[in-house]
């Protein structure tokens, strides 16, 4: 009879392993902890050894241009120094015009020694006596003018607050995020120091402790969806966890299976996601977790060309942006899955892959021709197997060999194998 059931268990075991292909491949937790561990522990040597580098630190060809965090009483003197230089051109005779930081494509620079995009430091007038720029001029010291309130105040405004203050000047709100991004540039300091936000878009999970405007939060008791994440970052502080690394999920779905499996619980660590495409409040944050608890990032993104843009947004930055790249990035980013080269590792069924669009191969070309891309071989070799594939797939696709199969088998044999970039 015992012998009828150890047969019964063996073959019960041989059906979860045909239906969650290369589960048997799997060591026990407690040896991929101790590969994590000593990631963990290689990750911090190497922060508390290695000098991070800064702009000043190189003599580059280019003279660039980046901004900082400024108190509010600094802003507001900004402001009142280029409303003063503004009057007396006008009084002058020379006109009223704006000097404004170009964000262009051209006036962007990878520093391979920052591991990031950077602004140059070439500027274009925005002249109120002209008719190609007087709308934008005209924007341009409303939302000044509105910044200035804001500090005097000392109050915090989403981007869409500041939209419906003038609705028929501002006509859409790109237009209104856009010139709030040249404000930026104009008075050199980021745009968390304009008291302007962004609204709450992602949410993070796991072993961590902060202090949000002096409450206490823990995410291991924040239920399946999550503590959103603060679109201030700087009611942020008192960071601590037990977690050996930070996972950064690209979708909302592959975060909420990922909680609901509680697999922070299995393997110690924080799991963050900004829904999609990355927002500054999840940039800001993600950053600060990696330099105050020094710990390794590791991403979770679709095998498509966009995934990898993602990616690249976190850990380069993004040009639209490139101005506050140095606050914006988080350096040492490994990508862990899901990659191109995974499609067949893992046996991902035909009918899970979906066919790049044209679109898709050029946005894959032109990635192929990035700087930030070239770097990485890695990088490169994965792309390259992409754009000859021609196929691409989403986190979800791993859901044909079962909806836990991501948490039970791929992300721990990922782990086990140190399978990243």
């Amino acid at each position: 009879m015992a012998d009828k059931r150890k047969r019964r268990r063996a073959d019960s075991d041989s059906d979860d392993n045909t239906h969650l292909p290369f589960k048997s491949r799997l060591k026990p937790d407690s040896t991929i902890l101790a590969t994590l561990k000593s990631l963990t522990e290689s990750t911090k040597s190497s922060a508390s050894t290695s000098k991070a580098l800064t702009l000043a630190d190189l003599s580059l060809a280019s003279t660039c241009r980046e901004v900082t965090d400024l108190p509010l009483s600094s802003v507001q003197n900004k402001i009142l120094t280029l409303a003063l230089s503004l009057t007396k051109s006008i009084l002058s005779g020379n006109g009223f015009s704006f000097n404004v930081p170009s964000r262009a494509a051209t006036n962007q620079l990878y520093v391979p020694e920052l591991d990031r995009i950077v602004l140059k430091d070439k500027s274009t007038a925005r002249p109120y006596a002209s008719v190609a720029t007087v709308r934008k001029t005209t924007i341009t010291t409303r939302i000044l003018s509105l910044i200035h309130q804001l500090s005097l105040k000392n109050i915090h405004v989403t981007k869409r607050d500041l939209f419906y203050t003038d609705v028929k000047l501002f006509q859409d709100q790109t237009q209104s995020d856009a010139v709030l991004d040249d404000v930026s540039c104009i008075l050199g300091c980021t745009r968390s120091s304009l008291n302007v936000v962004a609204a709450e878009k992602g949410v993070v999970v796991g072993r961590l402790m902060f202090s949000d405007n002096g409450d206490m939060i823990d995410c291991t008791k924040m239920g399946i969806g999550g503590k959103a994440i603060p679109p201030n970052i700087d009611r942020v502080g008192d960071m601590s966890s037990d977690a050996l690394f930070i996972l950064l999920v690209e979708k909302d779905a592959a975060y909420m299976r990922l909680a609901e499996d509680r697999f922070y619980n299995r393997f110690p660590c924080i799991i963050v996601t900004a829904k999609g495409q990355p927002d500054v409040a999840t940039r800001l944050f993600l950053r600060k977790m990696k330099m105050e608890l020094k710990l390794p990032v590791l991403a979770l993104v679709d095998s498509d060309p966009y995934g990898l843009k993602i990616l690249s947004v976190y850990g380069c930055g993004s040009k639209n942006m490139s101005y506050d790249s140095a606050n914006l990035t988080t350096p040492d980013i490994k990508w862990l899955g899901v990659r191109p080269s995974d499609l067949d590792k893992y046996k991902i069924p035909e009918q899970c892959r979906l066919p790049m669009t044209e679109q898709d191969i050029k946005t894959g070309k032109d990635l192929l021709e990035e700087d930030f891309v070239k770097k990485n071989p890695g990088w490169v070799e994965e792309l390259t197997l992409m754009v000859k594939s021609k196929q691409k797939a989403e986190i979800q696709a791993l859901s044909t060999f079962g909806f836990q199969y991501l948490s039970e088998v791929y992300l721990p044999l990922k782990l086990q194998q140190q399978d990243w970039l």
